[in-house]
């Protein structure tokens, strides 16, 4: 074999390699993506898809219901859109009406949100500048599902829909 043809194989090889490499860490990444989306979002999207995914918003007042055991259902909404959450476990001690949410889970058949872990947030600094753009929006036309959050405004990048890895157990 010539110099040429051993120097050819060789790049060959390498490139065959690092291309498999990438296929491999995408293919590992694509199974762990999480996506945030807002009520609106799955409404307007027509979302029905049973994957994981990340759901939030603000927790509608009035809406937390504790059931039997650990269990508890309220309402997620952006003060457009409401999507109902049910949740089995240890909530956070930030959480409560008026907050803000992240759930992370899978939408059920019936059109709610099953929730495999509850996250609250404990600043509007951190929404979603979509969801304070629609608190804002609601609150000067006066609709109040979403309760008293005026001081709310949006951060300077927006991150919905958020692309998230993260390996789910």
């Amino acid at each position: 074999m010539t110099r040429r043809r051993r120097r050819l194989a060789a790049v060959s090889v390498l490139v065959l390699g690092v291309g498999a490499a990438a296929a491999l860490a995408l293919t590992a990444f694509n199974k762990n993506i999480t996506y945030f989306y807002t009520p609106t979002d799955l409404y307007e999207q027509h979302i029905t898809s049973h994957a994981v995914m990340d759901l939030g918003g603000l927790v509608q007042k009035g809406s937390i219901v504790h059931g039997a055991g650990m269990e508890i259902s309220f309402i997620v909404t952006d003060c457009t859109r409401t999507i109902p959450v049910r949740y089995t476990g240890v909530l956070p001690d930030l959480f409560r009406d008026g907050q803000g949410v992240v759930a992370t889970g899978r939408l059920n058949g019936d059109g709610s949100f099953v929730a495999s872990r509850i996250l609250a947030k404990h600043d509007s600094s951190y929404m979603p500048e979509n969801v304070a753009a629609r608190v804002k929006q609601a609150d000067a036309e006066g609709r109040r599902n979403c309760g008293e959050f005026k001081s709310m405004q949006p951060t300077s990048a927006s991150v919905a829909p958020l692309v998230r890895a993260e390996k789910h157990g």
